[in-house]
């Protein structure tokens, strides 16, 4: 059976925060070819959501 989802209970306020690029990058550990992608893609700044789902790091393998 299925239930009526109220979209304004749904919090995704952190999703919508608007990070620096630069800053997304160093706490993420990212690379400088991965940083100066993002950057190329979308400025210095982007919302948290756009670059969690854009940011690519590779396998660490042992």
């Amino acid at each position: 059976m299925s239930s009526h989802i109220d979209t304004k209970q749904i919090e995704n306020e952190g999703l919508r925060q608007v990070w620096s690029v630069r800053d997304f990058a160093r706490r993420h550990r990212l690379d400088k070819e991965e940083e100066k992608r993002l950057l190329a893609l979308f400025g210095s700044f982007a919302t948290k959501q756009e670059l969690l789902a854009n940011a690519q790091r590779p396998c660490l393998f042992r």
